[in-house]
């Protein structure tokens, strides 16, 4: 199995798992616990030899001396996953050498996974661009590049869902700034490249993975032809 079809499968079956823990009516703290336990025993059964980052369980600084790193978001968004919303999601990715590789994300209430190994086809995007925001805190910068390119607000959930909507071309930039981490992003980056888009700090530098912190502060997914729109927005408005 390549390693985009083992996150893919992995993501399929934590997220089928999430599913029946959300219809027993239990808590997003027992989705984490469980859905992380889920992914763990299968990565360490089918990729021994690899180092894991996730969210839901002790940094073991053994990651900083491996090539290959798998890392994992159990649940993200876990307030809209409590609330039954659609905009949840789970990340399996794998980074070689720092930079997303591989990976896959599940949106389980929408019956839908994406994963590097097969994007969907991006079609023409629209304008006026549609640009993703957090529903629950969006950024002042966020709100002025915006402003300046003449974009519509979407707000959404987690950051997998917002950025999975520029890939399946209900939205044309996913720009976010005010804190991240590295299981936050992985997954998505790895599936957003692998369909064609832009992928980025906001300053335009490459995001870099398995890094001692693991917090990556901001970050620009977007249709090409809006990158250096975005970018350019970005440093007269910062």
């Amino acid at each position: 199995m390549t390693d985009a079809a083992l996150a893919r499968a992995i993501a399929e079956e934590a997220g089928a798992l999430l599913l029946r823990i959300q219809e027993e009516g239990a808590d997003g703290a027992r989705g984490d616990r469980e859905a992380n336990a889920l992914i763990l025993d299968r990565l360490h059964a089918a990729r021994p030899d690899d180092a894991i980052l996730s969210e839901e369980a002790a940094d073991d600084p053994i990651r900083l001396k491996r090539s290959r790193v798998w890392i994992v978001d159990p649940l993200d968004g876990t307030r809209e996953f409590a609330e039954h919303r659609p905009d949840w999601a789970v990340h399996v990715a794998l980074a070689v050498d720092g930079a997303a590789v591989a990976g896959a994300v599940a949106l389980p209430r929408l019956r839908v996974t994406l994963s590097s190994d097969a994007p969907p086809l991006l079609c023409g995007g629209r304008v006026p661009p549609r640009m993703l925001v957090s529903r629950t805190r969006p950024s002042g910068l966020c709100s002025d590049v915006a402003k300046r390119i003449g974009a519509e607000h979407v707000a959404m959930g987690s950051a997998g869902a917002k950025a999975m909507a520029v890939v399946r071309g209900d939205a044309e930039i996913y720009l976010h700034t005010g804190g991240q981490h590295q299981w936050d992003n992985c997954a998505p980056v790895a599936v957003a490249l692998a369909a064609g888009l832009h992928c980025s700090r906001i300053d335009g530098s490459p995001i870099v993975y398995n890094q001692p912190s693991t917090s990556i502060p901001d970050l620009l997914i977007c249709r090409r032809e809006w990158s250096g729109i975005v970018l350019e927005s970005v440093a007269n408005c910062s």
